[in-house]
């Protein structure tokens, strides 16, 4: 592998490099399934980058060895959590994934009607109703007259 005291191989690095690379490729998909497999390429490159931030060693054992050349221990437990994490997510998207796919026949993420029309709007050059502020309901017509709904809570509160 590698000497005591010696920093990360290349191609370790490399690797670190294509797992973000290609998870952040993958996330940027439509598709909820290479959505996952962009997940867990990161979550591996983490784990891995995790562990090149450690020292190498022998185990690290209180008495089996000296000291200096025991492994460092909590890249190795960060490097368990976040494969514990990974999973966890993973379990998740395939789950969102799979009733995506049993709902609609495929596991493309459609796009928002809001998102629509943002693009509509960017496409004609024009601005979004800008927010006119104000406290009052009277002054912003995005406001909602609240007394409406107090009064249903008074009636039912009998007051």
């Amino acid at each position: 592998m590698r000497q005591a005291g010696s920093g990360p191989t290349l191609v370790m690095v490399l690797a670190v490099g294509v797992f973000f690379g290609t998870g952040v490729i993958l996330l940027l998909e439509r598709s909820l399934t290479r959505i996952l497999l962009g997940v867990i390429l990161l979550g591996n490159g983490v784990n891995l980058l995790i562990l090149l931030g450690g020292r190498s060693g022998g185990a690290p054992i209180v008495g089996t060895g000296p000291v200096a050349e025991m492994s460092d221990p909590l890249p190795e437990a960060m490097a368990l959590t976040s494969i514990v994490i990974t999973f966890g997510l993973t379990a998740l998207l395939l789950a969102i994934a799979y009733r995506s796919w049993s709902l609609t026949g495929n596991d493309e993420v459609q796009d928002d009607l809001e998102d629509r029309k943002i693009v509509e709007l960017a496409e004609r050059n024009e601005v979004a109703a800008t927010d006119v502020g104000g406290d009052d309901h009277a002054d912003d017509p995005e406001q909602v007259n609240p007394a409406p709904a107090l009064r249903r809570l008074r009636r039912r509160d009998g007051g």
